[in-house]
């Protein structure tokens, strides 16, 4: 058996808070850095149809641009070939479309590209909803997560709150024996404090680097550091 790709799983502390931001701004600077780097989002809910023009500001489009690739039926396909329309939990968004989706067949895609890619790309896997999110109907993102057994990087927001969350979900990956890299502080706009504050805070109990980034910012050199 082949040895597996360098490879890093983006998890959310919770959903909309940014996570395909700082998974598509590690990606660009990942590639300044000049690796190659393969970026995929395996399940992505609210979705429009391939063609629609509001395609074009789904996540898969998002992390397409970030790789330098066009958005193309077959690079759509390779990146994220779970996609569902409802901007629901995946689980939700494939029963009102009749599908169903078993965690091996997900865990198996991975794997194959994990065995597959050239030992010199960096694989980065971004998740979808937040750590515990169901993604099928019996599995959560964690349940996934645990069975790539992958570095994670966990993303958080500073809206209120979120320090909470963020701490619960870095505790949820420590009882669960895995590996946290970092945590992303991304800027929530309207929030009642600093990203800056809310990162102090969560660095206070995590023994992980955490970082912050602007929604409009580049990606922290310290956050490609982690890769």
């Amino acid at each position: 058996m082949s040895a597996r790709a360098r490879a890093v799983f983006v998890a959310g502390a919770g959903t909309e808070i940014g996570k395909t931001y700082v998974t598509a701004s590690l990606t660009r600077a990942l590639r300044r850095r000049g690796s190659t780097v393969s970026t995929l989002k395996p399940l992505a809910s609210g979705v429009p149809p391939f063609g629609d023009p509001a395609f074009g500001e789904s996540d898969t489009a998002i992390l397409l641009e970030a790789q330098g690739l066009p958005a193309t039926p077959e690079t759509v396909e390779a990146c994220s070939p779970w996609r569902f329309l409802a901007p629901l939990s995946p689980d939700l968004a494939a029963a009102r479309e009749g599908r169903t989706l078993r965690l091996s067949d997900l865990v198996g895609w991975c794997e194959a590209r994990l065995q597959g890619a050239d030992p010199e790309t960096i694989l980065v896997f971004e998740g979808v909803g937040g750590l515990m999110s169901p993604v099928t109907a019996e599995a959560t993102g964690l349940d996934w997560l645990k069975a790539l057994a992958l570095p994670t990087i966990l993303v958080s927001g500073s809206y209120l709150g979120a320090i909470s969350h963020a701490l619960t979900a870095a505790e949820t990956l420590r009882c669960h024996g895995q590996t946290l890299l970092g945590v992303v502080v991304c800027e929530s706009l309207g929030a009642p404090t600093s990203p800056e504050t809310v990162a102090a805070a969560i660095a206070r109990h995590v023994p992980a680097p955490v970082v912050c980034i602007a929604r409009d910012g580049e990606c922290p050199e310290a956050l490609a550091r982690l890769v």
